[in-house]
């Protein structure tokens, strides 16, 4: 039984047996909602005493101007940083900044969409890569194009193929192969991929990249050579423990991002394997604590904070015409004491 005091939107969906996005839609009174779907949620409100969050409601009437940030993952590093440069260029605009947490889920990204249109805030950026799936693509245009038609503004950071909306793009595709081709310099000619789930734009991105600079070089990246865990760092080691367990005898290892990359040093040597005088490790991103690694950690810096400041002020630039707007931000390949010069074997 579901205490009282402690009704969320959540378990409201739960018991209606409909998704988050729907019970929040129905309950901030958007209309395209099947009516069978808008009384089993209201009922369900009404049998679990659900109140809103009223203040969160009363800053969604209040003058202050308001922008929602849909973040996939606050507590890693990559976003922290993204969200202080949203912060540090709302203050300069006299902006409050609501920040909510989708843990990668594609329904609580619609969900908080839906509930950033109901508060009635200023702007909406979506910090966090796309998914490769239509369906949410659906969702997310419905969310977004009658708030857009409405007056408000949309920005987000990454490549989202089917959206209207200004974005900032970091170039993955050509940071990756720039990578590849960094390693490829050192010597190297066995790689191994350690990668988030392949539905997200940002993975599918930096994989493709990376094997064209092999293939540049006649070198195959084949699906042996791939291991998939979550995107964080308990997703990179995980992987790593996966290729140690196939005994591959890559002699450097891509993780498409930091947090993987960090996992994956940990997990590489528990097998006993140093870095980088048994095999190289390199990352993507940059994130605050790689330089601060022992070793440090080869990877394609970005400007986090400032791809952060560049969405906000894109979106709050106007962009009137119907026209979406793209500024891309090239990435920087960093090579520091994770790789090392290997000499070929045969």
């Amino acid at each position: 039984m579901i205490a009282r005091s402690h009704v969320t939107l959540e378990d409201v969906a739960q018991v209606a047996s409909v998704s988050l996005a729907t019970a929040s839609r129905v309950l901030n009174g958007t209309t395209n909602v099947r009516e069978d779907l808008r009384e089993r949620v209201l009922a369900a409100a009404t049998d679990l005493d659900y109140t809103p969050n009223v203040h969160a409601q009363a800053l969604a009437g209040a003058a202050l101007r308001t922008v929602g940030v849909v973040c996939h993952d606050l507590g890693d590093p990559y976003f922290a940083a993204v969200v202080r440069g949203v912060l540090r260029a709302a203050d300069r605009n006299g902006l409050l900044v609501l920040l909510t947490d989708t843990f990668r889920d594609p329904d609580k990204e619609i969900a908080a969409v839906s509930t950033l249109r109901s508060q009635r805030a200023s702007v909406i950026l979506l910090a966090g890569s796309a998914f490769e799936d239509r369906a949410w693509e659906r969702a997310l245009a419905a969310e977004l194009e009658p708030y857009r038609r409405g007056g408000g503004q949309v920005a987000v950071l990454g490549r989202h193929r089917n959206l209207k909306a200004d974005s900032v793009r970091p170039e993955n595709r050509a940071g990756a192969k720039a990578l590849a081709d960094a390693l490829l310099g050192l010597g190297h000619r066995r790689f191994a991929v350690l990668t988030g789930p392949r539905t997200m734009t940002t993975v599918l991105d930096r994989i493709t990249g990376f094997a064209e600079g092999l293939a540049g070089a006649g070198i195959e990246l084949s699906e042996r050579d791939v291991f998939e865990g979550a995107f964080s760092r308990d997703g990179g080691h995980a992987a790593a423990t996966e290729l140690v367990a196939a005994k591959h005898r890559a002699t450097c290892v891509f993780a498409v991002n930091d947090q993987m990359a960090l996992g994956a040093m940990t997990a590489l040597r528990e097998a006993g394997h140093s870095i980088p005088g048994d095999v190289s490790v390199a990352g993507f991103g940059d994130i605050p604590v790689a330089r601060d690694l022992g070793p440090a950690l080869t990877t394609v810096a970005l400007p986090l904070e400032e791809l952060g400041e560049q969405a906000l002020e894109l979106a709050l630039s106007g962009g009137r015409g119907g026209r979406s707007r793209v500024r891309r931000v090239a990435g920087e390949v960093v090579l520091r004491e994770s790789t090392a010069r290997t000499r070929r074997r045969r």
